[in-house]
């Protein structure tokens, strides 16, 4: 087939490009046979298009500074699939106005910007937020508090096989998870929702538009406000406003400030009240029940852990306890959740191996020629791919060639797994992946922090892209789109991520300070999930009894509370909403407190929405909280930049 199509251009042609009349909660019940007798829209009708890759390439370049920017700031990546396609229905519809365009984009072609715009913008970043920002801070010493970044090459050459890699472990998983055990995949099932209104109801996506815009301005003046060096003050250049209130200083607290020997304040413990809105803008979208175990993680630090800590020296200050002890609790309590709810998966597990190797001659024969994705495209992306990440594993980070092979080997099993897990709950376990391997080679190569850190960030973040490629496919195949042309609008989208992610970050991380701080200045970026990372590494590299003991009391505190909210979340289902979120408690320790209770002002505000006019929050919730992410982001990177290179 040629690579790419051309768009409709006569209205013969633009009338053939209209959705089907066949709801995508109607095709989700369909076997394969029904759908390519019913659904396939064949090649008929224009998808893989010049026009969508590059508005997919676009909008992913730019989404990818907001999920950086976010991940960064909270340890969660949030996709970017049904804000790219608000974003681009809302663009090509303003050219067409203005006779930029000539024809409509149709919903096929949509699809496949998505599928473009969701690998550039979200499957790429995954290791931005983990494994090189934990290996950043490992680098950091007295000497050297700034640490040593890779080379941008590195960096590039290591995001962009681990796409390919990623992409390429997706292609024998996609006939056997969506085509005929047709798993639910949540997200994906939504992106397709959201394509089928924008086309069916053109002036709803117009709504949701300015929603996204109305969320957006105000979001994007906070950063240039109380982020941007524009004056200066008696102790360097300074921003025109505050970007914090102390407003909980009345509060009792235990300890003293160490330097001056006054009683500590709520603010030294971090514990004000943030003026931006893009974790106000996180918290509605992730919703009551982690947003309050996040606070409750938080006000447990901040009232036992953090006093503690201090005064038994486990801790310089308040404010550090965060990252100096609290991601002892954290840390461990994610990976024994994580680790536990896995094996507790067995079923899962299970399905995943017959599913592997189940081979019908009926399912054989419905495969149409041309129409999936062959064989060989696997072999030939997890050989350039694997060998790619073993061969840069082995150069840069000092993994063995035999460990490097094995943990392309392990990622294609464990990929396999989250894979299916996103499926049938829409929590991709890419951490609980990740820190597996990070355990199973600080068995294997003990004291190697590096090589620790790098091969397990090969699984995560394969284990994140071949989710989300799955996504996509799933969005596709409930619009009928052709597999293996939205396969390739997914593989061209790695191209435009990986510049994106690797540029953003080394614009928002000069070095390391930015991560934990600089004396009296507090960390930009927390990186939970890069702390959780670097505690796991550094447990094999200086080994156990070398920690603080209330480091390793800590261990076994967060050790046991996941264990048992794992095992509490799988026998008790009906009363999960009930329990504590292990991954709200974790990250609330984890966290500096302003950040928890952003997100618990968001949900609350969200929460409130919904109760007074349920219909309106489902339509718009999501594109206010996107809108805002977005423009806090993207000026956010943009004053980080001018802070970091020339405003200093």
């Amino acid at each position: 087939m040629p690579l790419f199509q051309q768009p409709a251009r006569t209205p013969d042609e633009v009338a053939r490009s209209r959705p089907l009349d066949i709801a995508p909660a109607e095709v989700a019940d369909m076997d394969e046979a029904t759908w390519y007798a019913r659904v396939f829209r064949g090649d008929d009708v224009p998808q893989l298009t010049v026009r969508a890759v590059v508005m997919g390439s676009l909008l992913g370049f730019l989404l990818a500074f907001t999920n950086l920017y976010i991940g960064l700031k909270t340890g969660w990546g949030l996709g970017v699939a049904i804000t790219a396609c608000i974003l681009s229905f809302t663009i090509w519809t303003a050219l067409l106005k203005a006779g930029l365009a000539r024809t409509p984009m149709s919903i096929l072609e949509n699809n496949c910007m998505q599928s473009t715009a969701s690998a550039a913008g979200y499957a790429t970043g995954s290791s931005m937020i983990t494994a090189t920002p934990a290996l950043l801070m490992l680098t950091a010493t007295p000497q050297n508090p700034g640490g040593t970044q890779l080379p941008w090459p590195v960096l590039a050459g290591w995001t962009l096989c681990l796409g390919v890699l990623g992409t390429a472990l997706a292609i024998p998983m996609k006939r056997s998870l969506i085509n005929r055990e047709r798993l639910r995949f949540p997200s994906g099932v939504a992106a397709a929702v959201t394509l089928h209104s924008l086309y069916s109801h053109g002036a709803s996506a117009m709504k949701k538009a300015w929603a996204m815009l109305a969320g957006a301005l105000p979001a994007a003046l906070m950063p240039v406000l109380m982020d941007l060096h524009l004056r200066a003050g008696p102790t360097g250049r300074q921003p025109l406003l505050p970007g914090e209130s102390a407003v909980f200083n009345w509060l009792p607290m235990r300890g003293a400030v160490a330097q001056t020997g006054a009683p500590a304040t709520a603010a030294d413990f971090t514990m004000v009240l943030d003026h931006r809105l893009a974790m106000v803008a996180a918290g509605m979208i992730t919703g009551l029940r982690v947003s309050v175990w996040l606070v409750v993680g938080g006000l447990g630090l901040v009232f036992f852990v953090a006093p503690a800590a201090v005064a038994a020296g486990a801790a310089h200050s308040p404010g550090s306890a965060w990252r100096e002890v609290g991601v002892w609790v954290g840390a461990p309590m994610m990976v024994s959740s994580g680790l536990l709810w896995f094996a507790l998966q067995w079923q899962t597990v299970a399905r995943t191996v017959r599913g592997l190797f189940r081979r019908g001659t009926d399912d054989q024969n419905r495969a149409r020629p041309g129409v999936e994705v062959p064989a060989s495209w696997f072999i030939t992306g997890t050989g350039v791919g694997g060998i790619g990440v073993a061969l840069m594993g082995h150069m840069f980070f000092g993994i063995p060639w035999p460990m490097g092979l094995l943990a392309v080997a392990l990622t294609f099993f464990l990929s396999l797994v989250a894979a299916r897990a996103t499926g049938e709950t829409d929590i991709n376990p890419a951490g609980a992946m990740g820190q597996l391997v990070q355990l199973t080679y600080g068995a294997l190569i003990p004291q190697n922090a590096t090589a620790n850190l790098m091969s397990a960030s090969i699984t995560a973040n394969a284990a994140v892209s071949a989710a989300d490629l799955l996504n996509d496919l799933k969005s596709g195949y409930l619009l009928g789109a052709h597999p293996r042309r939205q396969y390739v609008a997914q593989f061209l989208g790695i191209f435009a991520g990986t510049a994106g992610t690797v540029g953003g970050y080394y614009l928002l991380v000069p070095d390391a300070s930015v991560l934990v701080g600089s004396g009296a200045t507090p960390a930009a970026f927390p990186a939970p999930a890069a702390q959780a990372w670097l505690t796991v590494a550094r447990v094999f590299q200086d080994g156990f009894d070398n920690l603080h003991p209330m480091d390793r009391q800590a261990m076994l505190w967060g050790l046991s509370i996941g264990a048992v909210l794992a095992v509490a979340e799988v026998l008790l289902p009906r009363w999960k909403k009930w329990l504590p979120s292990a991954t709200g408690l974790a990250f609330g320790m984890m966290l500096p407190f302003s950040n928890p209770l952003s997100f618990l002002i968001g949900a609350v505000a969200a929460e409130i929405w919904s109760r007074r006019s349920r219909a309106t929050a489902e339509d718009y919730v999501v594109p206010v909280a996107s809108g805002a992410i977005a423009g806090e982001s993207l000026i956010g990177v943009a004053v980080a930049t001018l802070n970091n290179f020339v405003l200093k």
